[in-house]
């Protein structure tokens, strides 16, 4: 089986997870649980950023944080040096609480609220990517009203379609997401941003979909938005000094999927540019990029208790465990397929097929179907792995169950992140019916 990190195995046949015990953290903090090799993480993170230094191009990195969001992950790509990509007023909020350098900060969304526009000016933030036409008018109403300069750049479609589930491409003229740069979208837009006198426009931003293989669609996406950079220095002496081709760079989950090193896709992409920009004489762009499932999903492991077994015969065998699409919706949602080990037995033959399902009242609550496990008994801890990016963050409470706890693990230590949620927790924004006030005939 494969092992990602830091992963090994002990003498007693257990997981070691960032140099722990995967069995001892399950007594420690009980389960379902999230652990995160930290080491892995910064490997990541220094990966795309060497890359770019090597390269002599001047980047930003920043962290798509909808993968996974908290306090102590911000903290962690902050000591990383990191950029950070938020997409909400409450992603925002918690890059507030963790002190991330607001400079750092660039603020998504298909339809941010007025409200949260007003937020992100009043932490003065680093920029905020432009969606479309009403958020263009919001942001340049507030920034006028406020006297206060704001960095934008205008995200747009450039028509790539990216190989990967429909539900994560976004890159295709069909999207909810961004500019059209085909029916002219894109140059409307650039006609009311670019001199705006509070507004600095930075440049282009693109995002064409999640868990890629290959770099053709990036380096597609990278130079159609060079040709359009090229336009409106040729129109209008404009020069953009930021191209923004986010991320949805692809991990392994399974033996079918083979990603690449990070360093492949930065190197790529930046081809392209470093071409375009010399045989154009157009001066070279500072470019950014978003990875968020690249820098956590590999990082991340779910560890499960295991409890009752039920035998279909000719059909299946069904292993229960404590957790399911309460905490991980992705293979009810949309198919994902995830590799598994009993994680106190990782030294026997994981030759058995049987359905991995998870405890919601719901028939499509499968973890993993057809996963090859060793001979499972009530009370063996499963290990779950890649499940770093989109579990977490997607959680719930569906049949009122309590998400899970986050520890990070790195060089033997670990520490508890997100407490697990108690009852209490799952109540306590619930209120009790009143009674009716009755009209007095």
């Amino acid at each position: 089986m494969d092992l990602y990190g830091t992963q090994k195995v002990n003498d007693k046949g257990h997981l070691i997870i960032g140099g722990s015990d995967a069995i001892d953290l399950a007594h420690v903090y009980g389960t379902p649980l999230v652990v995160y090799d930290t080491a892995l993480f910064r490997m990541r993170a220094a990966g795309f950023q060497e890359t770019f230094k090597k390269m002599g191009i001047r980047a930003q990195v920043a962290y798509a944080s909808k993968a996974f969001s908290s306090i102590a992950i911000y903290e962690l790509a902050a000591e990383e040096g990191l950029s950070l990509d938020v997409v909400s007023g409450g992603e925002l909020f918690t890059a507030a609480k963790a002190d991330f350098p607001r400079e750092r900060i660039h603020f998504h969304g298909n339809n941010k609220s007025y409200m949260e526009l007003n937020y992100a000016f009043d932490e003065k933030i680093g920029c905020i990517v432009v969606d479309n036409f009403l958020e263009l008018s919001m942001v340049k109403e507030i920034a006028s009203t406020r006297k206060q300069q704001m960095n934008i750049l205008l995200r747009v479609t450039p028509g790539v379609e990216a190989h990967t589930h429909e539900f994560i491409t976004t890159g295709q003229e069909d999207s909810k997401f961004g500019f059209d740069l085909k029916n002219g979208q894109a140059d409307k837009a650039f006609e009311l941003a670019y001199d705006a006198p509070y507004l600095q426009l930075l440049g282009l931003h693109c995002h064409i979909g999640s868990q890629i293989f290959e770099t053709d669609a990036f380096t597609h996406a990278a130079q159609v938005l060079m040709e359009k950079m090229q336009a409106w220095k040729e129109t209008h002496s404009f020069v953009c000094t930021v191209l923004n081709l986010g991320g949805g760079f692809g991990i392994r989950y399974t033996e079918e999927d083979q990603p690449l090193e990070p360093s492949q896709y930065v190197e790529k992409m930046a081809e392209v540019v470093l071409e375009l920009s010399k045989s154009w004489n157009y001066p070279l762009p500072e470019i950014w990029i978003e990875p968020g499932r690249s820098l956590v999903g590999d990082a991340g492991t779910t560890l499960y208790t295991a409890g009752s077994e039920k035998e279909v015969p000719g059909v299946r065998t069904y292993i229960a465990v404590d957790g399911g699409m309460s905490d991980n919706i992705r293979p009810a949602l949309y198919d994902a397929n995830y590799t598994a080990a009993v994680a106190n037995r990782m030294t026997s033959p994981h030759d058995k097929t049987v359905t991995i399902a998870g405890k919601c009242c719901e028939s499509g609550d499968k973890l993993i179907v057809d996963a090859k496990l060793a001979d499972v008994t009530e009370g063996d801890i499963l290990a779950v792995f890649c499940t770093g990016a989109y579990t977490y963050s997607m959680a719930g409470n569906y049949n009122r169950l309590p998400r899970p706890a986050v520890i990070f693990a790195e060089e033997g230590h670990h520490q508890l992140v997100i407490r697990r949620e108690t009852y209490e927790d799952i109540t306590r924004l619930d209120l009790s019916l009143q009674q009716k006030v009755r009209k007095e005939s």
